[in-house]
C-alpha cells in the first residue's frame, strides 16, 4: 500500500476511533443524568419558604428574596444572608439551606436572594451589570429583610465580591450591624492573574468583544443559547469537569449547577466579564476589621485559586483561614459537610461574641 493511503487510513481510524468514544461518553453522561432524576435523595429536602417577595433596588431592578425561620419555631439569635455567584441563583446554597434551618446554636434566620439577571430576579441592563450595583442591592436586600439585629453575611465567589462592594459603600455597617462574614472561593481582585480567568478576561482576548457585540443583537442570543441547550450531554460533561474534583460526585448535584448554570442566558454571562476586570477591593477588606471571618478557599480551585483566599485572610484581624482539600469552585455542592461543618462553628462564634 502506498504510503500517502496508509496515513490516510490511519487518520481513518484515529478519526473514527474519536467519534465512537465520543458518541459511548455522551451516551453515558445521558445516563447519568437520567439517574439522577430518578435519585432525588441524594440532595436534601428544598424546604419551602416562610415567605418570599420582591425588594427593588436603586435603580428600580426587582429582586427576588425569601426567608426561612427555624425549623423548631424558636426565636432565631442572627439573621444570615447568603449571597450566590455568578452563573448561578440561590439554589447554590441548597445543603446550607437544610442544615442552617435546622441548626440551633444558634438558631438563625436565612436570608436568600438573587443576584440581578439571575434566578428569578429581573434583568439588568449592561451598564449596571457591575460589583458596585450588586453592593447596593445587597444594600437594599438589608434594609428590608434584615432592618434590625445582628447579621452574618455568607458570600462565594461573585457573592464575596458584593460584601466586599458593600463594605467599600457602607463600612459603618459592620461595625454595627454585621458581627460576621463568611467569604467561598472568592478574591478581593486581581481575578485574571492565573487560572482559567486568566485569558478569559485579559484585554487581548479576541473573543470577548466579538461576544459583546454578539449578546447585543437578540437573533445571535438565541441562536447561542439554542445552541447550547443542544449541547446539553457536552455541557453537563464540562461542567462536571470544570467544577468538581471528586469524579463521584453525585450526578444530582452536577445537575442542579448545570441548570442554574444554563438558565443564565449568554447575554447575562457577557454583561458582567468586564466587571471582574476592574474588581478591586483591597481597601474595603479595612471595613471588615470589627467583623468576625472566616475565609475558606480550596487547593484545585481553576478559577479563583487558594491564593486569594490567603490575600483576604492577611488583611483581616479576627479571621479563620480554611483550606478544603479535594475540591473545586463551588466546595459547597462538592464537600457540603465539611463546608457546613466550618460554618455552623463560625456562626456559634459570632452567637457568642453578642452576649
Amino acid at each position: 500500500m502506498k504510503p500517502r493511503l496508509v496515513v490516510g487510513a490511519a487518520l481513518s481510524t484515529v478519526a473514527t476511533t474519536a467519534l465512537v468514544a465520543g458518541a459511548v461518553h455522551l451516551n453515558r453522561v445521558g445516563k447519568l443524568r437520567r439517574d439522577a432524576a430518578h435519585r432525588p435523595d441524594e440532595l436534601p429536602p428544598e424546604l419551602p419558604p416562610d415567605r418570599e417577595y420582591t425588594v427593588f433596588a436603586d435603580d428600580g431592578l426587582a429582586l427576588s428574596v425569601e426567608e426561612l425561620d427555624p425549623v423548631d419555631g424558636g426565636s432565631p439569635e442572627l439573621t444570615v444572608v447568603l449571597v450566590h455567584g455568578y452563573l448561578l441563583d440561590r439554589r447554590t446554597w441548597l445543603f446550607q439551606r437544610y442544615e442552617l434551618a435546622h441548626f440551633t446554636r444558634p438558631r438563625v434566620r436565612q436570608v436568600l436572594y438573587d443576584l440581578r439577571s439571575h434566578g428569578r430576579s429581573g434583568r439588568s441592563l449592561r451598564g449596571a451589570s457591575t460589583i458596585e450595583q450588586l453592593g447596593r442591592d445587597l444594600y437594599a436586600v438589608l434594609s428590608k429583610a434584615a432592618p434590625e439585629g445582628p447579621i452574618v453575611l455568607i458570600g462565594h465567589s461573585m457573592g464575596g465580591m458584593t460584601i466586599m462592594a458593600l463594605a467599600e459603600q457602607n463600612p459603618e455597617l459592620f461595625a454595627e450591624r454585621i458581627s460576621g462574614v463568611a467569604f467561598l472561593n472568592t478574591s478581593a481582585g486581581e481575578i485574571g492573574r492565573s487560572g482559567l480567568s486568566r485569558p478569559f478576561l485579559s484585554p487581548r482576548n479576541p473573543i470577548m468583544p466579538v461576544a459583546r457585540r454578539l449578546s447585543s443583537w437578540e437573533p445571535s442570543t438565541r441562536a447561542i443559547d439554542r445552541g447550547r441547550n443542544a449541547a446539553g450531554n457536552l455541557a453537563w460533561s464540562l461542567t462536571r469537569k470544570l467544577s468538581f474534583v471528586d469524579e463521584s460526585v453525585s450526578p444530582a448535584v452536577v445537575e442542579l449547577l448545570y441548570a442554574m448554570i444554563n438558565s443564565t442566558s449568554f447575554e447575562v454571562v457577557v454583561d458582567f466579564v468586564a466587571t471582574f476586570g476592574l474588581h478591586n477591593r483591597y481597601a474595603a477588606l479595612a471595613g471588615l476589621r470589627r467583623a468576625k471571618a472566616l475565609v475558606l478557599g480550596t487547593d484545585r480551585d481553576l478559577l479563583l485559586p487558594y491564593q486569594h483566599a490567603e490575600e483576604i485572610a492577611e488583611l483581616l484581624t479576627d479571621v479563620e483561614l480554611v483550606m478544603v482539600k479535594g475540591a473545586g469552585h463551588l466546595p459547597m455542592l462538592e464537600q457540603p459537610k465539611r463546608v457546613n461543618d466550618h460554618l455552623l462553628e463560625f456562626l456559634s462564634k459570632c452567637a457568642g461574641a453578642l452576649h
